[in-house]
Parts: C-alpha cells; sequence; structure tokens
C-alpha cells in the first residue's frame, strides 16, 4: 500500500506542480537598461512601467550588443541618452542630428501627438537653409537674440560636410526654440528647405564654444491618470520589494513584477509557491476533473500490488 501512495502522490506533483515550475516565465521587466535607471513611468518592454508609454519606449539591444533605452516615433527610433525623474523630462541622441564634430544631413524630427511627450528647452539650430527663410516666413522662426550660436557653430570645420564653406555667412542658418512642433508633429526640415539641424540642451560656461555644448533634444512627459492613481504608494512598495511597476493588459491594472518571473497586485515580500499561480495561471476545474480521471486509471491498474 505504501508504494501506491507514494506512486499516486507523485504523479500529482508530475501533473499539478512540475509544469508551474517548468515554464515559469523569465522576468519581463528590468530596473536597468545600458547605463541608464529606469523608473516608473519609463518601461523596458511591454506591460513594464506606464501603459501610456508604449508603444513609445523600449529597452533594445544596440549595434555594439549592449542594451539601448529607444524613443520610436512616427520618424524614427532615437536612444534616450539621460532622464530627469525628478523633472519629468528626458534627452534623447538623434543618430543624424549634426553636433560639431559632425554634420551630416537629417530627416524630420517628430513626435506622436498620441504620445504623453512634448519637446522640452532645447534650442535648434537649423543649417545649411536658404538666405531668405528668415525674411519670408510667417510667422518668422528665427530668433535674431540667438543668431550668436549660428555665427559660433559655423567655426566647426565640420561645416563642409554639408556643402558649406568654412565660416559660411550666417544668413544660412536659423536658431529656434519651439512650443511644440507642426501639425503634423514634426521639425520639417524638408519644407523649410534646411539639409540639418543640430539641436543644443545646454551651453553651460561654454556659450561660444560648440564643442562643449551639450548637444541633444530634450523632451518633457506628463502624468495620466493612471500615473497618479496611488501609484507613488503602489511603486515605492513594489521597488522596496525588489520589484518592477507594470500593468496588465487589457486592463492595464497595476502589478508588481517580481525577480521570479510573476506578478502581484502588491508588493514581493513574502512571495512562495503558493503564488505562483494567478488568476489566470490558476488550474480550471476541469484541470482538477483530469486529475482525478488519471488518478482513477493509476488506482485500476494497480490493484493487486503485494504490499
Amino acid at each position: 500500500m505504501e508504494q501506491l501512495l507514494c506512486f499516486i502522490f507523485f504523479h500529482i506533483f508530475i501533473i499539478v506542480f512540475a509544469p508551474q515550475l517548468t515554464f515559469a516565465p523569465e522576468p519581463a521587466c528590468r530596473d536597468t537598461c545600458g547605463s541608464l535607471s529606469v523608473k516608473f513611468p519609463f518601461g523596458t518592454g511591454v506591460g513594464c512601467g506606464s501603459p501610456r508609454f508604449q508603444p513609445y519606449i523600449s529597452c533594445s539591444q544596440s549595434s555594439d550588443g549592449g542594451d539601448q533605452l529607444l524613443l520610436r516615433t512616427h520618424t524614427g527610433v532615437y536612444p534616450i541618452t539621460s532622464i530627469s525623474y525628478e523633472a519629468a523630462a528626458f534627452t534623447v541622441t538623434p543618430p543624424l542630428m549634426s553636433n560639431c564634430t559632425c554634420m551630416q544631413p537629417s530627416p524630420n524630427l517628430g513626435l506622436d501627438w498620441a504620445s504623453p511627450f512634448q519637446l522640452g528647452p532645447s534650442a535648434f539650430i537649423l543649417l545649411s537653409c536658404p538666405p531668405s527663410l528668415a525674411s519670408k516666413a510667417s510667422p518668422p522662426i528665427c530668433d535674431p537674440s540667438l543668431s550668436h550660436l549660428c555665427a559660433s557653430i559655423y567655426t566647426c570645420p565640420s561645416v563642409v560636410s554639408l556643402g558649406l564653406p568654412l565660416f559660411p555667412p550666417t544668413n544660412t542658418c536659423c536658431v529656434y526654440s519651439p512650443a511644440n512642433f507642426n501639425t503634423k508633429g514634426e521639425l520639417d526640415l524638408h519644407s523649410l528647405k534646411c539639409a540639418a539641424y543640430a539641436s543644443v540642451v545646454m551651453l553651460g560656461d561654454y556659450p561660444t564654444d560648440p564643442t562643449r555644448w551639450d548637444y541633444g533634444v530634450a523632451f518633457k512627459y506628463t502624468q495620466g491618470k493612471f500615473d497618479n492613481y496611488g501609484m507613488d504608494t503602489k511603486c515605492y512598495a513594489c521597488d522596496s520589494s525588489g520589484g518592477v511597476c507594470g500593468y496588465a493588459p487589457p486592463s492595464n491594472s497595476f502589478v508588481c513584477v517580481c525577480g521570479n518571473g510573476f506578478n502581484t497586485s502588491s508588493n514581493c515580500n513574502g512571495y512562495s509557491l503558493a503564488g505562483i499561480w494567478s488568476s489566470g495561471s490558476r488550474p480550471t476545474w476541469k484541470a482538477w476533473w483530469g486529475v482525478l480521471a488519471w488518478l482513477g486509471v493509476l488506482a485500476s491498474l494497480t490493484i493487486g500490488i503485494p504490499t
């Protein structure tokens, strides 16, 4: 009889528990991507961070084999180089944006209007533009008070890459700081007939030395209803327990993604085998009936086993 009981309990474990242990998913969310610390509302993939930041933000492998946090819009994919959670802002470095050491033709830069992002305090320097841009644009987009940036950046030897002579006249350069993009959500270089742009987020202590400027495009992000509704308390508890804040589609309810690959509605403290089954993975009554039927077969096959 002891052999029969051991036989039956072994099969119960294999049928009920082993699949859960074998196919437990790997953690879907991470708190870092490359050199960046990733915190709510940012996330490294679907189900991570805030649902409003999907499908715009993701962590993908870069060309050098490392990970890179990316912003995706209808005009391209842009590496995120810094995040300020206190200021609710981040900076991207478009791969075809110009700077003092490298100038190259640039495509349009844009945001999706449905995204929770807006332009931050960046100064766009439009390069190799028609000399008439400042005088004929309506309304004028060039800011004369920032024209000294044109004189500085046109001292960079890389201007020759745009077909310009070294120290070209600054009337082919236009500096402006837009409150937002045009109706298409873009910095439309094509319609402005400019060849390239450089964006400066900080001049620092060197306003006339373009080799020391901080180049990039600054964006701000807004907090939505999902982000504000108790998220500070929930995320703090989740982060403190070693989890990562996320959400569960399709309802987008809050989840705390734990290191063992499973989600909870609160935090990862005291997480045990009993918490493996979520409402979506708990065995159904049909599964239990299948277990009982299988045990009945086992019992009939073992009748007569000597004790």
